[in-house]
């Protein structure tokens, strides 16, 4: 089963959405998505999280957050208007439509995900915060020259697909760390280091029930820029994706069954 599913990624090192799902029904031991929508449903649940109501904003409000913002050095979230509403774009990913909720709240259908905007006084965004996955991401603004060329830099990365140099010797330190239930955050962003204290029981236990680390191989190169690798231990694999900023510190750092 890892053979099959390391050799299925492995050419883009990225699933699509339907592809994420059925792997979330597999590793929670359903036979598919189906078959998981199913079995919430008939627990008196749903698999599709309920939607804030959408109000409608002029269009003289949107424009003042439309703009490129940054990502941790390897991504721009790009906002644009259309059709009377938002449109979010992050580097390497398709189209998000957003939906207002308030007048600096907005919210996506297609993901579950919410974009709030920081604004000055007169109203204009000098930042967004993404909130996606329990995490606060913020993103300062940015101008178009740098944004091209925090993209070009990405789509160079994607085309070589190799690894970022020292992102291999830090997911060995992260993961002893994660062992010994002693992570580095001084080695990590704020952002990555106030998501692993509060996930560190979790991330504990996971890395200890997986055992020793046998070999780290590199998959491929992910959307964002991410370094995919698979981490083969004593009892079971882990992908793993991680990048890191300028200074050397862990940016983006996230860990998912190895199936």
């Amino acid at each position: 089963m890892a053979q099959t599913l390391r050799e299925a990624i492995k050419p883009k090192a990225e699933l699509t959405r339907s592809e994420s799902l059925e792997l979330i029904a597999r590793v929670l031991g359903c036979k598919n998505w189906n078959v998981l929508s199913a079995a919430v449903q008939a627990a008196g649940g749903t698999a599709q999280n309920s939607e804030p109501q959408e109000v409608l904003l002029d269009a003289a409000v949107l424009d003042r957050y439309v703009g490129f913002y940054e990502l941790a050095e390897h991504g721009v979230m790009t906002i644009r208007r259309a059709d009377g509403r938002l449109v979010s774009r992050l580097t390497g990913q398709p189209d998000v439509p957003l939906f207002a909720e308030s007048s600096k709240r907005f919210f996506a259908k297609i993901v579950d995900a919410q974009i709030s905007f920081v604004t000055d006084v007169s109203g204009v965004a000098q930042s967004l915060v993404l909130h996606q996955n329990g995490l606060d991401i913020p993103m300062p603004r940015i101008d178009a020259d740098r944004a091209r060329r925090i993209e070009q830099q990405l789509t160079q990365k994607l085309s070589s697909n190799r690894p970022s140099p020292g992102t291999e010797a830090a997911l060995r330190r992260l993961i002893d760390g994660l062992r010994t239930g002693e992570p580095g955050y001084d080695a990590m962003t704020e952002m990555v280091a106030n998501a692993t204290r509060q996930q560190l029981p979790a991330l504990h236990k996971e890395i200890s029930e997986a055992g020793g680390v046998r070999s780290i191989e590199f998959v491929g190169v992910g959307n964002g820029g991410v370094d995919v690798y698979l981490v083969q231990h004593e009892r079971r694999p882990l992908y793993w994706r991680i990048s890191l900023d300028g200074r050397g510190a862990i940016s983006t750092a996230w860990v998912a069954p190895g199936l």
